[in-house]
Protein backbone atom coordinates (compact mmCIF):
# COMPACT_ATOMS: atom_id res chain seq x y z
CA UNK A 1 0.00 0.00 0.00
CA UNK A 2 1.30 3.44 -0.91
CA UNK A 3 1.39 5.79 2.28
CA UNK A 4 -0.35 9.01 1.77
CA UNK A 5 2.18 11.25 3.96
CA UNK A 6 3.81 13.60 2.08
CA UNK A 7 7.38 11.96 3.27
CA UNK A 8 8.25 9.54 5.38
CA UNK A 9 7.93 10.36 9.33
CA UNK A 10 8.95 8.56 12.10
CA UNK A 11 7.63 8.61 15.88
CA UNK A 12 10.50 10.82 17.04
CA UNK A 13 9.63 13.44 15.10
CA UNK A 14 6.56 14.58 16.90
CA UNK A 15 7.45 13.32 20.54
CA UNK A 16 9.42 16.99 21.49
CA UNK A 17 6.31 19.47 19.10
CA UNK A 18 3.76 19.38 21.84
CA UNK A 19 5.78 20.72 25.33
CA UNK A 20 2.93 23.07 27.57
CA UNK A 21 0.14 22.49 25.50
CA UNK A 22 -3.07 20.39 26.02
CA UNK A 23 -1.23 17.38 24.45
CA UNK A 24 1.44 17.14 26.69
CA UNK A 25 -0.89 18.30 29.83
CA UNK A 26 -3.53 14.83 28.85
CA UNK A 27 -0.64 12.74 28.31
CA UNK A 28 -1.07 11.97 24.95
CA UNK A 29 1.38 9.77 22.98
CA UNK A 30 1.24 8.81 19.45
CA UNK A 31 1.82 4.78 18.95
CA UNK A 32 2.02 3.93 15.44
CA UNK A 33 2.20 5.92 11.92
CA UNK A 34 1.22 2.98 9.18
CA UNK A 35 0.63 3.87 6.13
CA UNK A 36 -2.93 5.23 5.59
CA UNK A 37 -3.36 5.72 9.26
CA UNK A 38 -2.01 7.31 12.95
CA UNK A 39 -2.60 6.12 16.43
CA UNK A 40 -2.74 7.63 19.38
CA UNK A 41 -3.39 6.88 23.37
CA UNK A 42 -4.64 8.91 26.13
CA UNK A 43 -4.84 7.73 30.02
CA UNK A 44 -8.07 7.79 31.53
CA UNK A 45 -7.40 9.45 34.99
CA UNK A 46 -8.24 12.29 36.74
CA UNK A 47 -7.15 14.58 34.55
CA UNK A 48 -9.46 13.25 31.64
CA UNK A 49 -12.62 12.27 34.16
CA UNK A 50 -15.68 14.11 34.38
CA UNK A 51 -17.39 14.65 37.69
CA UNK A 52 -19.24 11.20 37.88
CA UNK A 53 -15.25 9.33 37.09
CA UNK A 54 -15.80 8.47 33.34
CA UNK A 55 -14.01 9.53 30.43
CA UNK A 56 -14.85 13.20 29.58
CA UNK A 57 -16.54 13.82 25.64
CA UNK A 58 -14.09 16.59 25.74
CA UNK A 59 -10.93 14.48 26.21
CA UNK A 60 -11.94 12.57 23.41
CA UNK A 61 -12.61 15.11 21.10
CA UNK A 62 -9.15 16.67 22.20
CA UNK A 63 -7.81 12.65 21.52
CA UNK A 64 -9.60 13.11 18.10
CA UNK A 65 -8.38 16.44 17.16
CA UNK A 66 -5.21 15.92 18.05
CA UNK A 67 -4.60 12.71 15.58
CA UNK A 68 -6.71 14.18 13.03
CA UNK A 69 -4.68 17.21 13.16
CA UNK A 70 -0.90 15.69 13.24
CA UNK A 71 -2.36 13.38 10.37
CA UNK A 72 -3.62 15.75 8.37
CA UNK A 73 -0.41 17.92 8.36
CA UNK A 74 1.88 15.05 7.63
CA UNK A 75 -0.13 14.68 4.98
CA UNK A 76 1.04 17.97 3.48
CA UNK A 77 4.30 20.13 2.41
CA UNK A 78 4.27 21.67 5.63
CA UNK A 79 7.02 24.03 3.94
CA UNK A 80 4.06 25.66 2.00
CA UNK A 81 0.42 24.28 3.99
CA UNK A 82 -0.59 24.29 7.49
CA UNK A 83 -3.62 22.13 8.02
CA UNK A 84 -6.16 23.88 10.91
CA UNK A 85 -9.28 22.43 12.72
CA UNK A 86 -12.76 23.79 10.89
CA UNK A 87 -15.51 21.47 12.52
CA UNK A 88 -15.41 18.52 14.94
CA UNK A 89 -18.13 15.80 15.52
CA UNK A 90 -18.14 13.16 18.20
CA UNK A 91 -20.57 9.91 19.19
CA UNK A 92 -19.73 8.35 22.80
CA UNK A 93 -20.96 5.58 23.05
CA UNK A 94 -19.34 3.38 25.76
CA UNK A 95 -17.91 4.53 28.85
CA UNK A 96 -14.51 4.27 30.24
CA UNK A 97 -13.41 4.96 34.34
CA UNK A 98 -9.50 3.68 34.05
CA UNK A 99 -7.01 2.73 31.62
CA UNK A 100 -5.63 4.19 28.16
CA UNK A 101 -8.01 4.51 24.95
CA UNK A 102 -6.55 4.39 21.39
CA UNK A 103 -7.22 6.87 18.82
CA UNK A 104 -6.61 6.10 14.95
CA UNK A 105 -7.11 8.41 12.63
CA UNK A 106 -7.90 7.19 8.99
CA UNK A 107 -8.53 10.05 5.97
CA UNK A 108 -11.78 10.02 3.93
CA UNK A 109 -10.65 13.15 1.53
CA UNK A 110 -7.54 14.31 0.92
CA UNK A 111 -8.62 17.36 -1.50
CA UNK A 112 -6.51 21.30 -2.32
CA UNK A 113 -8.34 23.41 0.15
CA UNK A 114 -9.75 20.60 2.64
CA UNK A 115 -9.44 16.91 4.41
CA UNK A 116 -11.81 14.77 5.92
CA UNK A 117 -10.56 12.39 8.90
CA UNK A 118 -12.55 10.14 10.90
CA UNK A 119 -10.93 8.88 14.64
CA UNK A 120 -12.29 6.05 16.36
CA UNK A 121 -11.44 5.35 19.84
CA UNK A 122 -11.56 2.22 21.11
CA UNK A 123 -10.71 0.87 25.39
CA UNK A 124 -8.11 -1.57 26.42
CA UNK A 125 -10.51 -4.39 25.57
CA UNK A 126 -10.30 -3.04 21.80
CA UNK A 127 -14.42 -1.90 22.35
CA UNK A 128 -15.74 1.48 20.42
CA UNK A 129 -15.61 4.07 22.85
CA UNK A 130 -16.27 7.14 20.77
CA UNK A 131 -16.40 7.83 16.42
CA UNK A 132 -15.18 11.13 15.68
CA UNK A 133 -15.45 13.32 12.20
CA UNK A 134 -13.10 16.18 11.41
CA UNK A 135 -12.77 18.44 8.79
CA UNK A 136 -9.35 20.35 7.79
CA UNK A 137 -9.11 23.60 6.07
CA UNK A 138 -5.65 23.12 3.98
CA UNK A 139 -4.17 26.66 4.20
CA UNK A 140 -1.02 28.04 2.08
CA UNK A 141 1.90 30.01 4.70
CA UNK A 142 1.93 33.27 4.71
CA UNK A 143 5.23 34.34 2.83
Amino acid sequence: MKSLWFKPYSLKDWEASYPDTLVAHLDIKLIEIGPDFLRGTMPVDRRTHQPHGLLHGGASVALAETLGSIAANMAVDQTAFVCVGQEINANHIRGVRTGLVTGTARAFYLGRTSQLWGIEIVNAGGQLVCVSRITMAVRPLAP
